[in-house]
């Protein structure tokens, strides 16, 4: 669908989120768009909460983000520490973050101004 240069995504936000597969912890980011440059600081963002020695394994949708030439320079200066893993096209309920967003929303959906105590 075609924008014009008046377009404003009202209301309308990107969740970049991980989970820590040992801790359990959320790690999040909040941002206006969902750009390469996003996803960088995302990434940086998850390089600073591990130890410099680790591998850090990401399992990613297909994204044009998660293999752009930006996302690609910013990989090689930090070589070899993270590991990308790709689901299937169509195969986002792979990634459990995905079921996090999927609960996340249901939860959301009960919620109003008008009947906050529905949750």
């Amino acid at each position: 669908m075609g924008r014009d240069s008046e377009y404003i995504r009202h209301g309308t936000f990107s969740l970049a989120a991980g989970i820590d597969l040992v801790t359990g912890e959320i790690i999040g980011s909040v941002e206006d768009r969902h750009r390469s440059r996003e996803f960088v600081d995302f990434l940086k963002m998850l390089d600073d909460c591990y130890d410099p020695e680790l591998r850090i394994q990401v399992v990613l949708d297909n994204h044009s983000a998660h293999t752009s030439k930006e996302t690609r320079s910013y990989l090689e200066t930090v070589p070899n520490r993270f590991e990308f893993v790709f689901t299937p096209k169509h195969g986002s309920w792979l990634n459990i973050i995905e079921s996090f967003f999927a609960k996340m929303s249901k939860s959301f959906c009960g919620i109003s101004a008008s009947n906050p105590s529905k949750s």
